[in-house]
C-alpha cells in the first residue's frame, strides 16, 4: 500500500512566474488555463487544500475574444453599495473601458469558492497592453492550445 502524497505549505514558498499573451485569445479557454495554473493543477503536486500554483502575467487583455454573439449579449454587472444603484455593461463596454477586469472576472469564476480564491487573484496581474512591470522576474511563457 502507498502513501498518499500531500503537500505543505512551507514547501511551496517560491513561486515560479508564467506569461500569457491573450491576443487572439478565446477568453474562456484562456481563464480555464491561467485558472489551473494558478491552483497548480498542472503540477504533480498538486494538493486541492495547499496554493501550489504560480504566479501568472496576462498581457494584451484588450484583444481578447468572445465567440459568437457574446461581444454585445453578455452583461456585467456590479453594486455600488447604495439602494437602487446596480450598474451594468455589455462585453464590448467593458472591454473598451476596463479590459482587465474582463479577465479577471472570468478567471475569478473559475476557481474555487472558497478562502483560498483571494490567495489564487492575488497571484494574477493582468494589463490592457504588451507592457509589464515584472521583467525582473523572468516569466516563462504559458502555451495555450
Amino acid at each position: 500500500m502507498k502513501n498518499t502524497y500531500f503537500a505543505r505549505k512551507e514547501d511551496f514558498t517560491d513561486t515560479r512566474w508564467r506569461i500569457v499573451d491573450a491576443d487572439g485569445q478565446v477568453l474562456g479557454k484562456l481563464a480555464v488555463k491561467i485558472a489551473n495554473t494558478l491552483r497548480g493543477k498542472d503540477k504533480p503536486t498538486f494538493t486541492a487544500h495547499v496554493d501550489t500554483g504560480d504566479s501568472v502575467i496576462v498581457i494584451n487583455a484588450s484583444k481578447i475574444k468572445l465567440t459568437g454573439k457574446k461581444i454585445n449579449d453578455k452583461i456585467y454587472y456590479h453594486h455600488t453599495g447604495y439602494i437602487g444603484h446596480l450598474k451594468s455593461a455589455t462585453a464590448s463596454e467593458m472591454l473598451e473601458k476596463h479590459p482587465e477586469r474582463v479577465v479577471e472576472m472570468a478567471v475569478s469564476g473559475m476557481l474555487p469558492k472558497n478562502k483560498m480564491r483571494k490567495q489564487f487573484m492575488n497571484k494574477l496581474k493582468v494589463y490592457a497592453g504588451a507592457e509589464h512591470p515584472h521583467v525582473a522576474q523572468t516569466p516563462a511563457t504559458l502555451e495555450i492550445n
